[in-house]
């Protein structure tokens, strides 16, 4: 049973196909008020994204809070319906071929709480063990299996299995989600700071357990973080967004190199930094983004950007090549010889060296 349990889902979409394909997604979130209820505005939580995902890497999603980075999750895993846009997974459409069931088969996702998320009146067994009966495994070979990947996730079943979850430490709840979300073979996980609340040496131990998982299950991540220490330890590629849209992504490396945007620019530098000669004295940024409610025009990071200049005010950059290499996009008009923006042409060359 154990080779049936590891065993990836069909690759439908062959090799070359990336798992997931995000065009123009929209998620408003309408806000009402009045007497009657009438429509007054929305918060536009994702706003006109797109972006792949490929099989078996992990694509890194960091921005501060509230840029649509948890609401882009939850539409990749089906919790959050979309207004527009198409997703398409492993080649098939959210909506056509693809159902939500189709989809909840081969997507699952790890939330930063750990012990909300699991049944307080569960034990661990059961609660691997429930989404496998439920999708018609037997009881015993659901049993079995859990004890399985409570063993992969290095927690001994005898020992583990029989707890409920007030009788576990953060670190291994996790252990136990991360479980959980492997029980239905997905080939999509979408950790969302599912680290974040654990101390750094367990979340080191969760962190190549991850990894470890990613090699032996054929798994392909989605990693929403805020610490980019961490989303550069375990990223593929790193998409960064800003108030609901995507302003740069690319290989991590070449993003640590080149930080093209501002905004990316800025949340690097406000890492804390352990040598005493290169501490932050200017912030990178200031004031808090703006009201998702009503954002700006033109490019969204304007107000707060320091190379902002008139047409940044009007027009909505495009995604531009970084020095040439289609694989590292960026929106700015920096980036842009055509755009008229006077620190173009040097930008543009500073990136290029």
């Amino acid at each position: 049973m154990a080779d049936t349990v590891v065993d990836p889902r069909p690759d439908r979409g062959g090799p070359a196909q990336p798992l997931v394909i995000a065009k123009s997604l929209k998620r408003h979130f309408t806000i009402s008020k009045g007497l009657f209820g009438m429509k007054a505005s929305a918060v536009r939580a994702v706003d006109d994204v797109s972006f792949t995902v490929e099989k078996g890497e992990t694509l890194g999603i960091v921005g501060e809070s509230g840029c649509g980075k948890s609401t882009t999750a939850r539409i990749l895993v089906g919790l959050t319906p979309i207004d527009s846009g198409d997703l398409i997974f492993d080649g098939e459409q959210l909506g056509g071929d693809l159902t939500l069931k189709d989809l909840w088969a081969g997507v699952q996702m790890v939330f930063q709480d750990s012990y909300a998320s699991l049944n307080p009146r569960l034990t661990i067994e059961d609660t691997i063990a429930f989404g496998p009966r439920m999708r018609g495994t037997s009881t015993d070979d659901a049993r079995a299996l859990a004890h399985e990947l409570l063993t992969r996730v290095g927690l001994a079943p005898e020992r583990f299995a029989g707890r409920y979850p007030h009788e576990l430490s953060g670190g291994q709840r996790q252990r136990v989600n991360i479980a959980r979300s492997l029980a239905i073979r997905p080939r999509l996980v979408i950790l969302d700071e599912a680290v974040s609340a654990l101390d750094k040496s367990v979340e080191a131990q969760v962190l190549n357990l991850l990894t470890d998982l990613k090699a032996e299950f054929g798994l392909t991540y989605v990693f929403i973080s805020h610490d980019l220490n961490v989303v550069r330890y375990i990223s593929d590629r790193i998409m960064v967004m800003y108030l609901g849209e995507v302003v740069e992504i690319g290989p991590v490396e070449k993003i640590w190199q080149r930080r093209a945007h501002p905004y990316t620019a800025a949340l690097f530098a406000a890492m804390p930094s352990m040598d005493p000669d290169d501490r932050t004295e200017v912030p990178p940024l200031a004031g808090d983004p703006p009201n998702p409610i009503d954002p700006p025009s033109g490019c969204r990071f304007h107000t707060r950007c320091a190379f902002a200049e008139p047409m940044c005010g009007t027009a909505r950059p495009t995604a531009m090549p970084v020095a040439g290499d289609a694989d590292h996009m960026a929106a700015c008009h920096m980036l842009d010889p055509a755009s008229g923006h006077s620190r173009a042409a040097a930008r543009i060359a500073e990136l290029a060296a």
